[in-house]
């Protein structure tokens, strides 16, 4: 299919010059590939903004020349919900020069940045005034604060600060028609109506473009600990987070678990990698204590966590990491979990949620459906358990070509995972968004209500659908839901 117009390719080469505007194949290449290699397409152009108001120019003329636009960040996303179709029809918009990191407000324990902050450069803002932005993944070198507001991010500290939404405290986003809405002053209490920030969190980029945003942070920790532990069962977990959540309240950080067969994954994968302890656990508890009051002796609560926990047979061994390199190497190993699986061969990855108090019990389930209905594959659960969502990963039988396996049984597979997490009354996606990946499930198990209002809100702030098209809902002609 042919791509947009000449009239509008110069025009927007105008618009942006030649830093922010290109047409070359080599240049584009690697933006039109998601990061797990799964969604491949082809964009007319790749469009760089230096601010915001060059966005709101670009796109009213996009709008008047009805070219679509896929909006990217650090294209780390999980979903293929920032990349283009096989059209060479639609724009893709980075928002990476949009870089800026305004003061931070210690007093307020705020900052203002621009979409395209990579995760790390606000990390290290933050604690170079002594503060913290309390959200991590394994993708802090690229992910953008852009792309953690429109997939609504997640982490390993969700458990105590809550996911991307609770700390966005302001924005600044582009309409579909370039109007520029601006948010960013925060107010504890507002009562205009629709908080209509909270409408740009989580819609992948399918309602405007996000630009800027003003974000929460919190008091820079006095100290932390990590432990490993060794567990029976997932089920004995499940009753190590809840005795942890009693235990060491408000400095529980982080509860991460593990299985077996995912460590053994990483230590192959990562040949420097030792095993935190000795001996086989069936699973393993990524455990973190953290307090921003230097006079709370971590220490104690850690070691009478583990006393409680050995006293109620909850434990089989665990170790107090005793330095900030081996707490890394702890949280090294779960964060490789993903690139270790993929190393494998064929799989098809799933985030998910349910109910926390129900989450053991869905893994101890679902682990053995799975792996009893698809002969030769094999079942992997881990990540988050402190707040009910794990990772739920299925890798293809011996012998099972990647590309094909996935589009195939693969697909097969990931419908019974997600019939069965319905009926758990969970979610499909807990923290990576719908994409493109996930759409025609959500169509398919979604709350028909839900989604027509979701259809319904497209439709008024989208009526052309040019918004990141293709994308999180499954449209009919005329934006109503297929």
């Amino acid at each position: 299919m042919n791509g947009p117009d000449q009239t509008f390719l110069d025009a927007a080469a105008a618009l942006l010059g030649p830093r922010g505007f290109t047409q070359d194949p080599d240049l584009l290449a690697p933006w039109q590939t998601d990061w797990r290699g799964r969604y491949t397409g082809q964009a007319c152009a790749l469009a760089s903004p230096a601010d915001a108001a060059e966005v709101a120019k670009l796109m009213r003329l996009c709008a008047a020349h009805r070219v679509a636009i896929v909006p990217q960040g650090g294209n780390s996303g999980m979903s293929g919900g920032a990349t283009p179709d096989a059209s060479g029809r639609q724009l893709l918009l980075s928002l990476r020069r949009l870089d800026t990191i305004g003061p931070v407000d210690v007093e307020a324990r705020q900052v203002t940045c621009g979409a395209g902050v990579i995760l790390q450069h606000l990390h290290t803002a933050a604690e170079q005034a002594g503060l913290r932005f309390p959200l991590s993944l394994g993708g802090k070198g690229s992910a953008t604060v852009g792309g953690l507001i429109s997939t609504n991010a997640g982490g390993t500290q969700v458990l105590r600060h809550g996911s991307m939404r609770a700390m966005v405290l302001g924005i600044e986003a582009v309409l579909a028609d370039g109007s520029r809405w601006t948010s960013l002053t925060p107010l504890k209490k507002d009562n205009r109506g629709f908080d209509l920030k909270q409408l740009f969190i989580g819609a992948e980029g399918t309602l405007g473009v996000v630009t800027a945003a003003t974000l929460a942070l919190a008091p820079a920790l006095a100290g932390r600990r990590v432990v490993w532990a060794g567990v029976g069962s997932i089920e004995q977990a499940r009753k190590l987070l809840v005795l942890a959540d009693r235990a060491a309240g408000t400095t529980l950080e982080g509860f991460e678990v593990i299985p077996d067969s995912c460590l053994h994954a990483v230590l192959a994968h990562l040949p420097q990698a030792r095993a935190p302890l000795a001996g086989s656990h069936a699973w393993h508890a990524l455990i973190e204590l953290a307090s921003e009051d230097p006079d709370c002796d971590l220490d104690a609560l850690a070691l009478d966590l583990l006393e409680q926990a050995a006293g109620q047979t909850l434990l089989e061994d665990a170790t107090i990491a005793a330095s900030e390199g081996q707490a890394e190497a702890f949280w090294t190993l779960r964060e490789s979990i993903s690139a270790a699986l993929r190393a494998k061969g064929a799989a098809v990855q799933h985030d998910i949620a349910v109910p926390v108090p129900d989450m053991a019990g869905f893994i101890a389930m679902a682990i053995p459906v799975i792996e009893a209905e698809f002969p030769g594959c094999r079942a992997f659960a881990f990540g988050h358990l402190g707040d009910g969502n794990v990772h739920f990963h299925v890798t293809g039988p011996a012998g099972a070509v990647r590309g094909e396996w996935e589009e195939a049984q693969g697909k097969a597979a990931s419908r019974r995972v997600h019939d069965l997490v319905t009926q758990w009354h969970g979610t499909i996606s807990a923290e990576h968004g719908i994409g493109q990946m996930k759409r025609d499930e959500l169509a398919r198990l979604g709350d028909p209500v839900g989604l027509a209002i979701m259809a319904s809100v497209k439709a008024a702030l989208d009526p052309l659908e040019l918004m990141n098209p293709g994308k999180l809902l499954a449209l009919a002609p005329g934006g109503s839901s297929a």
